[in-house]
């Protein structure tokens, strides 16, 4: 039950030993243009602009309600909600949308969702998720709910 991810990469291999020539090939997404899974390079810096932007945004909150709050956790609970509500309503965050990356389902061609969203977000919050990749380069987090970084442009 659980060898499709403790296995590595190779579990989620087709039977017949196949390889694939490029990431996502196997998903039906094309090699390179819009569409293409996004690398590691965009999908780090679409997090840390996020993150930037959380840490602005938690430093106005602290400083408009002199709140006693440590930094970290009203950054992280901005950082938060900031994703699951861009990618339920955009398919990007904003990191993501500079980066020129959005989130897609690889399943059909519909919206994330907001469930989607909020479950993508919340096992990106353990960091390890998004570290563990596929043969494509689709992280935990994304392989448990059906989507991919993709080339937006």
């Amino acid at each position: 039950m659980t060898g499709s991810w403790l296995s590595g990469p190779n579990a989620a291999r087709p039977d017949d030993g196949t390889e694939q020539s490029y990431p996502g090939e196997w998903l039906g997404l094309p090699a390179s243009g819009p569409g293409a899974v996004a690398g590691l390079g965009r999908r780090m810096a679409a997090l840390v602009v996020d993150w930037l932007m959380s840490m602005g945004i938690a430093a106005l909150i602290i400083n408009v309600f002199s709140l006693e709050q440590s930094m970290s956790t009203i950054t992280l609970l901005v950082w938060f909600v900031v994703g699951v509500a861009a990618v339920s309503i955009f398919s990007f965050t904003p990191g993501q949308l500079v980066a020129g990356i959005q989130v897609a389902r690889v399943d059909t061609a519909a919206r994330v969702g907001f469930v989607r969203a909020l479950v993508r977000t919340f096992f990106i919050l353990f960091v390890f998720p998004a570290i563990i990749s596929d043969h494509d380069g689709r992280g935990m987090h994304d392989r448990a709910t059906g989507t991919a970084m993709l080339l937006g442009r």
